[in-house]
């Protein structure tokens, strides 16, 4: 009888050790199952990251790539372009007649454009100092601003052609200048 009941003990401990080694390997699977998880969420989001940072350098580009087009676009708006009044079609050339008569109804045009500032700066030839642009000095000045205040930002430029009708005495005849614009976005 002792040695039946040595026996049945033996059974139950082992079955006891059986069901500890079992639990023991169902946690192991778990445990390496949850960290095979996290592994893949950490390289998820690894990917993601890069992934989002490509995407902003990209929207970066494309932004840049939009307001270098919409700088020609506005040279060669009516409000700014020459037209065919410089004998023949002329791309990115500003008549600068326009461009003045523009200044006294500015307020108009105040989110036309989409942007803070346009300014227009005789490069060549060369005058001293600078002389911003109105009805009284034109055509004696080289810069030429939508909006008198300064913006703070960033700002996009090209060149243009500056045309405008010059007389002398009986004659009229075109004066072409170059000029850069600029383009001037309040930081957002």
């Amino acid at each position: 009888m002792i040695l039946k009941i040595k026996m049945i003990w033996q059974r139950v401990n082992y079955g006891k050790m059986i069901k500890k080694k079992a639990q023991l390997k169902i946690q192991q699977m778990t445990f390496m199952l949850v960290a095979i998880t996290l592994f893949f969420i950490l390289v998820a989001m690894l990917f993601l990251i890069i992934r989002f940072t490509e995407l902003k350098s990209t929207a970066t580009e494309l932004e840049e790539k939009n307001a270098m087009l919409l700088v020609s676009k506005i040279a060669n708006s009516p409000e700014f372009s020459c037209g065919n009044v410089f004998g023949g079609s002329k791309i990115n050339c500003i008549d600068f007649d326009k461009v003045i008569v523009l200044k006294q109804s500015i307020d108009k045009y105040q989110n036309f454009w989409g942007v803070s500032n346009i300014e227009i700066r005789r490069i060549y030839p060369e005058t001293k100092g600078e002389v911003i642009c109105s009805i009284q000095n034109y055509p004696n000045c080289n810069v030429f601003r939508t909006h008198s205040e300064e913006v703070t930002g960033y700002e996009l430029s090209n060149f243009v052609s500056l045309c405008r009708k010059e007389t002398t005495g009986i004659e009229t005849y075109d004066k072409c200048e170059i000029a850069k614009i600029m383009l001037s976005y309040n930081e957002k």
